[in-house]
């Protein structure tokens, strides 16, 4: 697999238009971030680590309202072929702030308000709303 990261999305975003409860994807630190924003920022119930199997996984819990998934885009900004790059002032809004950014800064990985807050810039991973 050439993009983890995308592979991730892909599977959440199949999972909510499937009108899945959970979804299982495989685990890396990176993934277990971007699971930990989605669950901050409200987009997801809940994640863990599942060790009972013999590769370790994330199990997500997806968030509805009524019969819709609360996740409506997931979109992969920076990807292997075409790096994405952004100042702490170039960072973009998203839906005129309904939605996310996530970045991959020197400090680790957050949301784009919170690297704005510590003017860091960094790779502009994904948007979501």
């Amino acid at each position: 697999m050439t993009d983890p990261i995308s592979d991730f999305l892909t599977r959440i975003r199949n999972a909510a238009s499937a009108g899945q409860q959970e979804v299982f994807v495989p685990f890396s630190k990176m993934k277990a971030e971007l699971s930990r924003i989605l669950q901050e920022e409200g987009y997801i119930w809940s994640y863990e680590v599942d060790t009972k199997e013999t590769h370790p996984r994330l199990k997500l819990k997806l968030k509805y309202q009524g019969k819709s998934p609360v996740i409506r885009s997931l979109t992969r900004i920076s990807k292997p072929g075409l790096r994405k790059y952004v100042g702490s002032t170039e960072i973009p809004r998203v839906l005129g702030g309904l939605g996310i950014s996530i970045l991959s800064t020197s400090r680790g990985i957050m949301t784009g308000a919170r690297a704005k807050k510590a003017k860091v810039g960094g790779e502009l991973l994904a948007q979501i709303w």
